[in-house]
């Protein structure tokens, strides 16, 4: 199934979660936040929270420096 993930399509399995996207897009355990459909999805929530055909994500991570 396709999803957006800032902006660009990303093919991904049938029901995946959001843990199984950040694994998938190998993304760091930290200093991530995901919006799903222009709503951000709590850490603790993202075992839980399946994925549909055309969400539209935005993913931030953290960047040192000033």
């Amino acid at each position: 199934m396709k999803i957006q993930v800032n902006n660009k399509e990303v093919e991904i399995f049938l029901d995946s979660t959001l843990v199984q996207l950040t694994e998938q897009l190998q993304l760091p355990t930290q200093g991530v936040a995901i919006a799903v459909n222009n709503k951000m999805i709590p850490r603790t929530e993202w075992e839980l929270f399946t994925l549909h055909e055309n969400d539209r994500l935005v993913i931030i991570k953290a960047a040192c420096g000033g």
